[in-house]
């Protein structure tokens, strides 16, 4: 499929589709709902650029009472040391949704951060102010993965991985204010890959990021998400 680098002149936009039955979630990429869903291509890199550059697109999807991420990976110098939730799974090969779920508030949002082991962090960010996401409640969160916890050393050969959640919008409403998913309903958000400790460290994005080192956290420059 025919990917397109964002600028920062031209802001992403991604419409998100509406998934009509349930779904299994096992981190395949190639399953039946997924097969018409637009992918989310994740090209922009900060900082300097890598030796090797990873390959990633994600696609979402969402109900009356999910939303639904999954993230394709074509990786080299896989890095999976983290297992504790909360620990610094960035530092790892990692997948990363940052979103606005309040359309008043678009500057307050949520970082989900998951390894390719499976291992999140989660936190709300309001004005400032960070509050981490309790392990319990994230419970919660279906993740499915195809590389293993932890990794006893880094994977250098080519190697493809996968990541699949289901997050309830009930756990977001704990949290923080949210605006409900339907036709029409605008989101700010943007997708990351990173691995900041890996042999090849990198920076991805979906929507340009303007800043001069590479950071994540600045919601300033979340593209749009439009519920279909």
């Amino acid at each position: 499929m025919l990917t397109v680098a964002y600028s920062a002149d031209k802001p992403a936009v991604y419409k998100v589709k509406k998934l009509k039955v349930s779904m299994k979630i096992d981190a395949n990429w190639e399953k039946a709902e997924w097969k018409k869903v637009k992918e989310i291509p994740i090209l922009n890199f900060m900082g300097q650029i890598p030796a090797f550059q990873p390959v990633v697109t994600a696609k979402m999807m969402y109900d009356a009472e999910n939303v639904y991420l999954i993230y394709k990976v074509e990786d080299r110098h896989v890095r999976i040391q983290n297992t504790k939730f909360n620990s610094p799974v960035s530092t790892d090969a990692c997948v990363e949704f940052f979103f606005s779920p309040d359309e008043e508030w678009p500057l307050r949002y949520f970082n989900v951060e998951i390894n390719a082991g499976g291992t999140a962090v989660m936190a709300y960010h309001k004005d400032g102010k960070r509050t981490n996401v309790k392990e319990e409640d994230f419970k919660v969160v279906d993740v499915a993965h195809t590389l293993p916890k932890k990794l006893e050393q880094e994977i250098s050969e080519p190697v493809t991985w996968f990541l699949e959640f289901k997050m309830p919008l009930s756990l977001i409403a704990k949290y923080g204010n949210l605006t409900q998913p339907e036709k029409g309903v605008r989101w700010k958000a943007n997708f990351y890959k990173t691995s900041s400790r890996s042999t090849n460290p990198h920076y991805i994005t979906w929507n340009v990021v303007q800043n001069p080192v590479p950071q994540f956290h600045l919601p300033q420059y979340f593209g749009t998400l439009i519920f279909k």
